[in-house]
């Protein structure tokens, strides 16, 4: 993890009267130390790599104070599922392609896309403030191969 992030997130806290913690200090060393998206879940997991005695209410605290100060973001995967992007940080104007059928998360990102996006909204009267594209897609190579070599998954067998 950067400096520059940890710079970030101890001024964040400060400014909310927070204090510096191990637990707190682990679960934000496990939360930038991947490109990776991940769930609430594998966070606790990362972090407990880190140091054993991160709780569970911890993770969901800070992954709340980190997501209220722009560091993090979550991605709602929908059925109540959802996920953290630490690369907002390196890649502000990235997006996001989902894979319905095996859940991958793929990042791009796109000059065209961002003008699009501003012309967009200019058009309709707006200034862009926060942009996120999320695009949900079925998997080509799993329907026409039967599987996706990204993930792994296999289709299906017919009745």
């Amino acid at each position: 993890m950067e400096d520059s992030v940890r710079d970030q997130i101890r001024g964040f806290l400060a400014s909310k009267g927070l204090r510096k913690t191990v637990q707190r200090d682990a679960i934000i060393e496990a939360a930038f130390s991947t490109d990776k998206h991940y769930s609430a879940d594998e966070l606790i997991a990362m972090s407990r790599s880190v140091e054993k005695s991160v709780s569970r209410a911890t993770v969901y605290r800070t992954l709340a104070i980190l997501v209220e100060s722009g560091l993090l973001r979550e991605l709602e995967l929908g059925k109540g599922r959802k996920v953290y992007d630490p690369n907002f940080l390196d890649h502000p104007h990235h997006n996001h392609l989902i894979c319905l059928d095996c859940q991958i998360i793929l990042e791009f990102e796109d000059i065209n896309m961002e003008l699009l996006e501003n012309c967009m909204a200019k058009r309709m009267g707006f200034t862009p403030a926060n942009k996120q594209v999320r695009i949900e897609a079925h998997c080509d190579e799993l329907r026409l191969l039967g599987v996706c070599r990204r993930s792994g998954h296999k289709a299906a067998a017919e009745a």
